[in-house]
């Protein structure tokens, strides 16, 4: 994987499946402190070879990596008293993230759009790469409507179709990787920013839920009763991680930020280890600040 033009590009489509095994084996021995050489043997690549890919891909070296996946800083506040949730947010893992600007004006569908399935539609989509594997991208007259990442393409086309079982579907792969460069874009200057425009389908609670999440700063985490509190339903957390659970726009609507009351990382949709990828690609600290404007449907 390498970065052309502010953007990412990936030379080989196994690049995040190596990356993810190393983090499944820092899951199980990161309090061994494992050195580059014990990582890169995980990865199947030299040393070296090794260390330019997930710095590539991070942004940041395996060793700060490392630093930010175990909550090292974490362990240090609960020794001295602080809440798990706090210590959670306070260590490596809330520290300033500095990504791209992306603003995101997400709409929601009306109770006419979701009663005709999206007849009269064209929805584009397409299969492309991400640096967290491949992702499934579609676009509609309204934006982007769908953002999942993929293990299956067609239990995922599945998923997506039934959603607009009206429209009619037109694959563009090309599409889908712009969309994406976009989506995941880290730009050369501080200037840069992206506008996208996302359309959804939830019931009002829900989209409560997804407006509050776009709330919350890259690099740092919450916990479903404070989005609860967040808006207005400090009773709701149970309903609060539901509506989490169905976000339809992976990555966009930032789902993988929230975690549970205890401090633990907790389930993703789209896997825990992806989970830990993502906020750990988010506070790296050499990316441009990311700020996430939510401009009323």
């Amino acid at each position: 994987m390498g970065v052309v033009g502010g953007s990412w590009q990936c030379e080989d489509m196994n690049d995040y499946e190596r990356i993810a095994q190393v983090i499944r084996f820092l899951d199980a021995r990161h309090a061994e402190q494992p050195d580059l050489t014990t990582l890169a043997a995980r990865a199947g690549l030299s040393p070296f070879h090794f260390h330019r890919l997930f710095a590539t891909w991070a942004a940041v070296t395996p060793k700060d990596f490392l630093q930010y996946l175990t909550l090292a800083h974490a362990k240090e506040l609960l020794r001295a008293g602080e809440n798990i949730l706090d210590a959670a947010l306070e260590s490596g893992l809330s520290g300033p993230g500095r990504l791209h600007d992306l603003c995101v004006n997400l709409e929601a569908a009306s109770p006419g759009e979701l009663k005709s399935g999206g007849a009269g539609w064209t929805i584009s989509f397409g299969f492309t790469d991400s640096p967290f594997g491949k992702c499934l991208v579609a676009e509609g007259p309204r934006g982007i409507c769908h953002l999942s990442f993929v293990e299956d393409e067609k239990v995922s086309l599945s998923e997506l179709q039934n959603n607009w079982p009206q429209a009619k579907w037109k694959r563009t792969d090309a599409v889908a990787a712009k969309l994406a460069g976009q989506i995941f874009m880290r730009p050369v200057n501080s200037h840069s920013q992206t506008a996208l425009r996302a359309f959804v389908r939830g019931t009002p609670f829900q989209v409560r839920v997804w407006r509050a999440l776009l709330q919350v700063s890259p690099g740092t985490l919450t916990s479903y009763g404070r989005l609860a509190n967040a808006i207005a339903k400090p009773s709701a957390a149970r309903a609060v991680g539901t509506a989490v659970a169905n976000n339809p726009l992976a990555y966009l609507i930032p789902c993988h930020r929230v975690i549970r009351e205890t401090g633990v990382i907790g389930d993703y949709h789209w896997g825990p280890i992806r989970k830990r990828a993502i906020i750990a690609w988010e506070s790296s600290p050499r990316v441009e600040q990311h700020n996430l404007i939510l401009q009323p449907a």
